[in-house]
């Protein structure tokens, strides 16, 4: 009689929100037979301001097993589900790619973006998968983005209910509401472990529902004599389509501002998901020549992204569209973890230039989560009623949270596993327990490279940043004796005032510690070590700073 073992591999979401990838590996009699990929996602990192844009998950632990992956996953359309998916898909054997139809056209025109093909498949409800020994099938949930789905895993060691991002709306403003039906059934089949979305569980109660947001877009836009301008997440296109119908109730023209929010609100309109009369649609060009208060603007750039649409507004550095007093911006979505100083900057810069901005430490009901508060995470654990629980796309201390949530039901604590990325569960028939760590890190992404960006590269760039930098040139014999004297090169070191002394005091101590050097054999290297170190120490005294210190040495 054959044994299976399963073993769950999250690559990230368990502690950072985004960058979602999370790993099934299907063993039988101990040999690994089947991989399934859920999601595949990019996240934000703090050293953005760094020239980082992005990063992605680190998938070396699955180069040497493509062959056994039977599919990636997409469980809805956010850019940290789908984003970092064309930078991996070769590298992961080029799986097919199962997801709803929302998320197939957004998968779909990334893929093109980067002259890539994909195998993609366009899901049904009603339907089960067969990917090698594990059996798939789709509930329809609600989120910020239209078609999100939960995935039923069924394995030989039992079935696992992954439940990525979502809330239960009862009254969304497109698509159908939650199929009870379908999360109750799976619940009475029996669930060996409920992958949760977490990121509700410090909140009480239930979560608003989106159409809330319209009542408020109303009101806002009834009040407003200038131009209406909205900032959302550009895959939120349940929120767009609710500022588009309040445009068209109040006759103004909406215009989409960034490259993200064309793209994906051309791609939702091409597929029936954002109908707008093709009479209200506006170009960015176009907008100047309207009367301020015909115009509705859709912008991205809600996360304060440097150089984003609405950053460029909040700088003057749209050539098409100004910030006039009277015009009215309204923040529809709350600053993800991290972000916060970010988007309250944008708020003070677009308030400068005369905007009535609204967000929502003063103001309620702009913006409804897409993250189910802790009514719904309860709904979901009583629908399901499984074994045990893992909670995902959440921070530390949102697991904590529902950890602590779940205790206070009655659930015992041997039964929730709380993760960092890198640890891994295992599951047998009835049993769980943590396995090995899979070692992993970081891939960042700039605008020239992926993965060129490392931590020595970030930590250069943080003490360029914060200390400046010193370059020093030293002509040398072949026995490290100083030929002239050092040249100094400083730059957001100290200002030109002080230059004089100080250097000419470093100039006295490399002079110093070079001319006692000496011997048959010179190691050059060990010298531009010793005067880095030298000269950091040096620095640190006299300024209390430590500059990012570059030697070049010229030997004659």
């Amino acid at each position: 009689m054959n044994t299976y073992k399963l073993r769950f591999i999250p690559l990230g979401g368990v502690v950072g929100v985004t960058k979602n990838m999370y790993v099934y590996e299907l063993y039988e009699d101990d040999r690994l037979k089947d991989i399934l990929i859920v999601d595949c996602g990019i996240g934000f990192p703090l050293e953005k301001e760094l020239g980082v844009d992005f990063v992605i998950p680190d998938v070396t632990y699955l180069t040497d097993k493509a062959h056994l992956i039977r599919a990636v996953i997409l469980s809805h359309g956010h850019e940290d589900h789908i984003s970092a998916l064309p930078f991996h898909y070769r590298t992961l054997g080029n799986p097919p790619v199962l997801a709803s139809r929302l998320t197939c056209a957004l998968v779909e025109h990334k893929f093109k973006e980067f002259g890539l093909s994909v195998k993609l498949k366009q899901i049904e409800y009603e339907k089960e998968y067969p990917l090698g020994l594990f059996k798939l099938s789709f509930i329809r949930l609600t989120h910020s983005i239209p078609d999100t789905v939960h995935i039923l895993i069924k394995t030989p060691v039992g079935n696992i209910y992954h439940g990525a991002d979502f809330k239960l709306d009862l009254t969304p403003p497109y698509g159908k509401y939650p199929d009870f039906y379908a999360m109750t059934k799976a619940g009475k089949e029996g669930i060996l472990c409920l992958m949760s979305d977490c990121l509700g569980a410090e909140r009480e109660g239930t979560t608003l529902s989106e159409k809330i947001v319209s009542q408020t877009f109303e009101d806002e836009m009834r009040k407003t004599k200038g131009k209406f301008i909205m900032t959302t997440f550009s895959s939120n296109i349940s929120r767009i389509h609710q500022c588009v119908e309040v445009a068209v109730k109040f006759n103004r023209k909406v215009a989409f501002l960034g490259r993200s929010m064309r793209e994906n609100t051309r791609i939702s309109r091409e597929i029936g998901y954002l109908p707008i009369p093709e009479n209200f649609l506006a170009k960015e060009e176009e907008v100047a020549r309207l009367p301020a208060n015909k115009v509705c603007l859709i912008v991205a750039g809600s996360q304060g992204q440097y150089d984003s649409a609405l950053s460029k507004l909040a700088n003057n550095k749209n050539p098409n569209v100004k910030i006039k007093p009277g015009d009215k911006v309204i923040m529809s979505s709350d600053p993800i973890p991290g972000n916060e100083h970010e988007v309250y900057s944008l708020i003070e810069e677009l308030s400068l230039l005369g905007a009535d901005v609204k967000y929502s430490d003063i103001q309620e009901q702009l913006h409804a989560s897409g993250h189910g508060n802790q009514e719904d995470l309860k709904f979901l654990v009583r629908f399901t009623e499984p074994d045990y629980f893992l909670p995902i796309g959440g921070t530390i201390r949102h697991q904590f949270q529902y950890s602590k949530m779940l205790t206070e039901m009655g659930f015992k604590k041997e039964q929730i596993f709380l993760l960092n990325e890198g640890e891994t569960v295992w599951f047998l028939k009835n049993k769980a327990y943590k396995g090995e760590v899979i070692e992993g890190k970081n891939i960042y992404v700039d605008a020239y490279g992926v993965g060129d960006v490392g931590n020595i590269v970030l930590r250069d760039r943080k003490t360029l940043a914060s200390e400046g930098i010193v370059s020093v040139i030293l002509v040398l014999d072949n026995q490290a004796r100083l030929l002239t004297r050092p040249k100094f090169v400083t730059r957001g070191f100290v200002f030109e005032k002080g230059e004089e002394k100080l250097f000419s005091d470093a100039t006295r101590i490399v002079e110093k510690t070079l001319n006692f050097k000496g011997g048959s054999v010179i190691d050059f290297g060990q010298v531009r070590k010793e005067a880095v170190m030298i000269l950091e120490d040096y620095f640190f005294k006299k300024r209390g700073r430590k500059p990012l210190v570059i030697v070049d040495i010229i030997q004659i």
